[in-house]
């Protein structure tokens, strides 16, 4: 590979908008983990599995944000902890961000509900993989300073590594591909399934009351399913750019406007995950706003609120909470 580019400099007028962009996907992520502590009723499976999300998106964003305010101009311990930390939690959010699109497929589409041993999996695949490329890397003293070529301040994968191309897809930039190819095809999966679901059912409409009072709910699914892959694409695709301009030897790599997307894309997950299931969904919108209004019903008194169905195996029915419909159809 040629020899790196000159270290891109990250003034402060840079760095502001990052900073703010952490501070609001750590919001973010906390409103959504406080949802779960608030209301057990909410704690449903596709919740449990966003849980595991905004944990890695909130580690990911508190690491950037130190990371971001030390500008780093060189390898110490700080800068390979901060690298290690964001390495593992930012890994660890792809894994998990394929795993909900993933449990959703099999829960709608193919109509299986997920077991333990699945959901374990995703366990053991979503912190386990991560690990141990984050402490293989730190092993083989490949985590440190990066130039601000690959990132706007903060640490991440030595580009004075002669197999640093390796280690930076191993450390997140062949997951991030990987994301954007799954995730699109998982939800257009999905959408379709809906919509197929929805055609088949329409000539029973005139015959079925409650029938009308689907089409609201079905409209919010299918721009959520639209929505999660487009912004997570739209997010992340800054920081593929870059990449791939630091691969090519190219001075754009450098462009302010370049380094301030990539870096409020790479720290805003929590954020944009926090708008997608909480303010933009119904079921905790009303008890946030119950809450914040001092309400008693905020506190879910029995009959205040209704709880998540329970089918046979003994799961709650978590793809309504997510405003996403329960399978309509068999599996196809």
């Amino acid at each position: 590979m040629p020899s790196p580019l000159p270290p891109t400099p990250v003034p402060l007028a840079e760095r502001v908008p990052v900073l703010l962009s952490c501070a609001l996907s750590c919001a973010g992520s906390a409103l959504l983990l406080c949802s779960q502590a608030l209301w057990p009723e909410l704690r449903t499976r596709p919740r449990q599995l966003l849980l595991h999300l905004s944990l890695a998106d909130l580690l990911s964003a508190l690491s950037y944000f130190y990371g971001v305010l030390r500008d780093f101009q060189g390898t110490s311990w700080d800068c390979v902890l901060q690298g290690a930390l964001s390495t593992f939690a930012n890994t660890s959010s792809f894994f998990w961000t394929m795993a909900i699109a993933l449990y959703l497929y099999l829960s709608i589409v193919r109509g299986s509900p997920a077991g333990q041993g699945l959901l374990w999996g995703f366990h053991a695949v979503s912190w386990g993989v991560p690990l141990a490329i984050t402490v293989a890397a730190v092993a083989l003293r490949k985590i440190g300073y990066d130039a601000s070529n690959v990132s706007v301040g903060w640490c991440w994968v030595n580009l004075d590594a002669e197999d640093r191309l390796l280690w930076m897809l191993l450390a997140g930039k062949l997951w991030e591909i990987l994301a954007y190819i799954t995730l699109p095809v998982l939800y257009l999966l999905i959408r379709k399934h809906i919509n197929r679901a929805h055609a088949a059912l329409s000539e029973y409409r005139p015959i079925l009351p409650a029938a009308p009072a689907l089409r609201p709910h079905t409209s919010v699914a299918d721009k959520k399913l639209i929505l999660i892959p487009l912004i997570f694409i739209f997010l992340r695709i800054w920081s593929t750019v870059r990449f791939v301009l630091t691969l090519c030897d190219s001075p754009a790599v450098q462009n302010p406007v370049l380094v301030v997307l990539h870096g409020i894309g790479n720290t805003f997950q929590g954020g944009a995950n926090c708008i997608l299931f909480v303010l933009c969904t119904r079921a905790v919108r009303a008890r946030l706003l119950a809450l914040l209004c001092c309400s008693p019903s905020a506190q879910g008194p029995p009959g205040s609120w209704q709880h998540p169905q329970t089918h046979g195996d003994g799961h709650k029915d978590g793809d309504k909470d997510l405003d996403v419909p329960k399978p309509l159809l068999p599996r196809t």
